[in-house]
């Protein structure tokens, strides 16, 4: 798995082992963003069930301004943890590891402008 476009283009990315999490394919990632390119820039990106947090880092990777990532995995927590460090995009993300439930209160409604969510 890799990041497609924008600042980390081509960089790859760490995928958490097993069958617990199923990585987004590039080809479905790359349809996904195509729509929406036109919203991303300076926005605010909320990846739920953030998996390897390959979404979240695309849409870093293509202007957004801030992603939340949430994941209550451990392993799939420390791939997350590994990308954004790899792909140096730590002071504009926000990792939270638990529940979504329990993260909402804690991501600021009001400033979400993309929410994705891609449930086990």
């Amino acid at each position: 798995m890799r990041v497609i476009a924008g600042t980390a283009r081509r960089l790859p990315l760490k995928v958490p082992e097993g069958m617990g999490t199923r990585p987004t394919t590039d080809r479905v990632k790359e349809t996904l963003f195509n729509m929406l390119q036109p919203y991303l820039a300076d926005c605010v990106f909320i990846d739920l069930f953030s998996g390897s947090g390959g979404i979240g880092i695309e849409a870093l990777s293509r202007g957004a301004r801030h992603a939340y990532f949430v994941e209550n995995g451990r392993n799939a927590f420390a791939c997350i943890q590994h990308n954004v460090a790899f792909t140096k995009m730590e002071d504009r993300a926000t990792l939270l590891k638990q529940d979504v439930f329990g993260a909402l209160p804690f991501i600021h409604e009001k400033e979400a402008d993309i929410i994705f969510m891609d449930p086990p």
